[in-house]
């Protein structure tokens, strides 16, 4: 269920309703000294929440993408220095 949010045409006073979408929209202003007509307003939806570790944008890579990026790596890397070598 969604959360509406309503504007006061008579003294301005902006709420948040939460109600089923097949609810009647609202048409009296929730404080008590005023009755005046309220409008619904239009909402920015909510965006996505990815909740949890582990969401990049490289875990869903094409597989031709991937290969061509480990073959890149591979090339680039550095050839290992053995214990031989420093003495």
């Amino acid at each position: 269920m969604p959360n509406y949010d309503y504007q006061c045409e008579h003294c301005g006073h902006i709420f948040e309703v939460f109600q089923k979408m097949s609810d009647d929209k609202l048409t009296e202003c929730s404080k008590e000294d005023c009755s005046g007509r309220v409008k619904r307003l239009l909402g920015g939806g909510a965006g996505i929440l990815f909740k949890g570790s582990g969401f990049y944008q490289t875990d869903y890579r094409s597989e031709s993408y991937k290969k061509g990026a480990s073959e890149a790596k591979t090339k680039a890397s550095p050839p290992a220095k053995s214990s031989s070598d420093s003495q």
